[in-house]
């Protein structure tokens, strides 16, 4: 009996390289190719500066390679679908990327991307690039005050990409960018909740499986589970409880000058997404503290996933500085809220 196809691609086995053609095609004066899975800025910038470089598999687009561009990342490394790129074609990007600046790596919190990482680097260090790398892990739902090495990295990682490429650009050098990647990553924190499935675009394969009715609180990066299935509640209700647990782990003083994203994962409307950021907006400036930095926006997808991220992050000055005063031309960075 034949396949019956359910999403608009080609061969299953072609998804990765031509989503990147597509998108180096749409943006060309943004984007382009390097090498094969490697997307780097059209226009790089002078190498007495350095380079943000992230890696990642494809399937959560716009993540991550939507955010290369001027004042942002300057590489971005590709793997297969829901997959690390693997440690070789990661050397290869950072020999591309070499520079006496340096390169910053950013790696969220995910086995196979951190063994990469973790290869690559020892690759390059052997070759003579100067390399340092941050770990993002801002997914709470290992419990609250869970040790850093059990927390995925999940949508956090993309305003730390526009936080360090500001900052590059602006010439700090290297070492000035871990501190700053380090306090924000050490005061952030993300909560996902699903309410649909999604399946693998290589195979169909269901990800996951939740009944109707049925919503999830701490659901992973791929649509994994994260124990906590309950009755589908309300947006009030469900905002209300995101915000609870986040602030619980961030503990933000009176007064904390706040980040707020509400991360559409894929298949959640924008009403659905508006409604949420509503209530978790009033909730905390209930608490007291201010919003400093906000937005609702598809930053990082789980294929045709419903529900969403909170992201939320206790910023200093210059975080805010960077996120909302520094521009970029990175497609998938919409300039709002400045």
């Amino acid at each position: 009996m034949e396949k019956i196809m359910t999403k608009f691609i080609n061969s299953p086995e072609a998804v990765t390289a031509e989503l990147l053609e597509g998108y180096v095609l749409a943006y060309p004066d943004q984007v382009a190719l390097a090498a094969e899975n490697i997307v780097v800025r059209k226009n790089p910038k002078s190498e007495d500066k350095v380079a943000i470089v992230t890696l990642g598999g494809s399937g959560h687009e716009p993540a991550l390679s939507g955010f290369v561009g001027d004042g942002m990342l300057d590489c971005s490394v590709v793997g297969d679908v829901f997959a690390a790129p693997g440690a070789q074609r990661l050397f290869q990007a950072l020999q591309l990327m070499k520079r006496e600046a340096g390169i910053l790596l950013v790696v969220l919190n995910h086995s196979g991307d951190v063994m990469s990482a973790n290869m690559a680097c020892q690759l390059a260090e052997r070759a003579g690039i100067k390399v340092r790398k941050v770990l993002t892990y801002d997914d709470v739902s290992a419990g609250i005050g869970a040790p850093k090495e059990d927390r995925r990295g999940l949508a956090g990682c993309v305003p730390l990409y526009k936080i360090l490429g500001a900052a590059a650009d602006e010439g700090r050098s290297l070492d000035e960018l871990v501190e700053i990647a380090e306090r924000y990553t050490a005061n952030s924190a993300t909560l996902a909740v699903a309410m649909r499935r999604c399946t693998h675009p290589q195979n169909d394969a269901a990800i996951t499986d939740l009944p109707d009715g049925i919503m999830e609180i701490g659901a992973g990066q791929h649509g994994e589970g994260g124990g906590g299935r309950k009755p589908l509640v309300s947006a009030d209700a469900t905002a209300a409880e995101m915000v609870d647990l986040l602030c619980q782990q961030l503990q933000p003083k009176a007064g904390s000058k706040l980040m707020l994203i509400i991360n559409g994962v894929g298949a959640t409307t924008h009403m659905e997404l508006n409604i949420v950021f509503r209530k978790a907006y009033k909730e905390l400036v209930a608490r007291g503290y201010e919003i400093a930095v906000s937005r609702i926006q598809e930053i990082l997808t789980v294929q045709e996933q419903a529900g969403f991220q909170m992201v939320m992050a206790v910023l200093d000055d210059d975080h805010i500085n960077y996120l909302k005063n520094k521009p970029s031309n990175a497609p998938y960075w919409v300039e709002i809220g400045r």
